[in-house]
């Protein structure tokens, strides 16, 4: 990859998006563009209805632009009213019409959703990321879309060609890689770019914790419907938690060299979580990505209770280290040069969705984060194949690789690529073994 300035000019602005830092488009100025009146409001279609699905369409219908809610989708029609039920609770209840004729279950709802709105909020589980994100440019959306982006490499092949057509019918696409909107990062990452550590030579990145929700396998669920309910725990669905978590991580290194790895290498495996409800994704992963220049980044995640916990990065210079945990730039011999003080920051989850809402009220085009958060979507996933297989992966090869992780048919009565044995066990990636370009 050509190294790539993917440091935003300024992420946390003044409201006023100064006119000589825009680029106006007639197509939203024309149709995209919006003012405050109540039949020119945004509309919104939230398309996955989880936990995050519920908080973005939250923060989205909390922001100062005159916004509505008018039709959710997700597979699981219990789950859409339970959101349903969240955000009406948590907003102002004018901002939300959606009628039962505009809420869609199964798997594909989420087109007739977008259908009747502006702008898509993307929060399924990442499998279906990029199908999501092609059809809401195919039918000119602008998009919100969670992290991590895809699950394997047609995927990211799949949202990198989107990203070109929404650039080129300039449609606004924001990324939750909330890290990029989050003052310290973008006032750390100012100080690096300008050269205060000098040329980075090393880096360290983190997500080490006790792991997230199981949910048990019920009585008469398929087993397309139960991998899906239990999605955190299958690759085809979640990219197993070093791309669905730590991407936050490893986007922050990428962020501070302008540029992505050109090969990995690592371990990883199946310590304390292996039940027949972890599915088939591990519980640790240690790799060690090498850029062009020959910087080396020691990465680490992991989801096992009672052990040392950190989810934090670093990056160390010629010059001195920046600590973006700590919110620290130290200089040699330890000095500190800059410490922030995030206590009034404001909430970067919210000033994603402010800083989008804005631009395309003012009919500007201003975001395009989907070739960032492909690639480092793409990151993660090279992690992943290097320590499936125990083999030093380059980019290349990892980013070209036709192993499809999706089923070939989405139904409920579909088998997924991955199934249980007898047991109720399903296979494990082994190094050594296992093929994973």
């Amino acid at each position: 990859m050509k190294s790539r300035n993917i440091n935003r000019r300024n992420f946390v602005r003044s409201s006023s998006f100064a006119a000589g830092a825009m680029m106006a488009s007639p197509l939203l100025a024309g149709e995209y563009g919006f003012n405050n009146s109540a039949d020119d409001a945004i509309k919104v279609a939230l398309i996955g209805c989880g936990g995050r699905g519920s908080g973005a369409a939250t923060q989205a219908l909390s922001t100062n632009s005159n916004v509505k809610l008018v039709a959710m989708a997700d597979a699981f029609m219990d789950r859409l009213e339970k959101a349903l039920t969240h955000i009406s609770g948590a907003v102002d209840p004018s901002r939300i019409d959606v009628p039962e004729s505009a809420r869609f279950a199964g798997f594909d709802g989420y087109m007739k959703a977008m259908e009747l709105a502006d702008v898509v909020i993307l929060t399924t589980p990442p499998g279906f990321r990029p199908m999501h994100f092609q059809e809401a440019i195919k039918q000119d959306k602008h998009v919100f879309m969670e992290k991590p982006v895809a699950t394997d490499a047609p995927g990211i092949r799949s949202v990198l060609e989107t990203a070109r057509e929404a650039k080129r019918k300039k449609l606004n696409v924001v990324v939750g890689l909330q890290r990029h909107y989050q003052t310290k990062y973008t006032e750390m990452m100012s100080i690096v770019h300008k050269g205060k550590i000098g040329d980075i030579t090393s880096a360290q990145c983190y997500w080490n914790g006790a792991g997230v929700w199981v949910r048990p396998r019920e009585e008469g669920q398929t087993e397309m419907e139960y991998q899906m309910r239990n999605w955190y725990y299958f690759n085809w669905l979640c990219g197993d938690h070093i791309t669905e978590q730590h991407i936050h991580n490893l986007d922050v290194i990428n962020w501070s060299k302008n540029s992505y790895p050109v090969r990995a290498q690592g371990m990883g495996g199946r310590e304390v979580r292996k039940g027949i409800d972890h599915g088939e994704i591990y519980d640790h992963h240690y790799v060690e990505y090498e850029y062009a220049d020959g910087t080396i980044l020691n990465s680490q995640c992991r989801h096992i209770k009672n052990c040392w916990n950190k989810v934090s990065e670093s990056v160390c210079g010629t010059k001195g280290r920046a600590d973006f945990g700590k919110g620290e730039i130290i200089g040699k011999g330890g000095k500190v040069l800059y410490k922030h003080d995030d206590r009034n920051d404001a909430n970067p989850y919210q000033v994603e969705h402010d800083m989008l809402f804005k631009a395309i009220t003012d009919g500007v085009y201003e975001f395009a984060d989907a070739d960032n958060g492909a690639h480092s979507t793409m990151t993660s996933i090279l992690g992943r194949m290097a320590t499936y297989s125990g083999k030093m992966i380059e980019w290349d090869d990892a980013l070209n690789s036709q192993i499809s992780l999706l089923p070939q048919n989405l139904s409920w009565d579909a088998d997924p690529r991955v199934l249980p044995d007898v047991a109720g066990h399903y296979p494990i990636a082994v190094p050594g073994e296992t093929k994973a370009v």
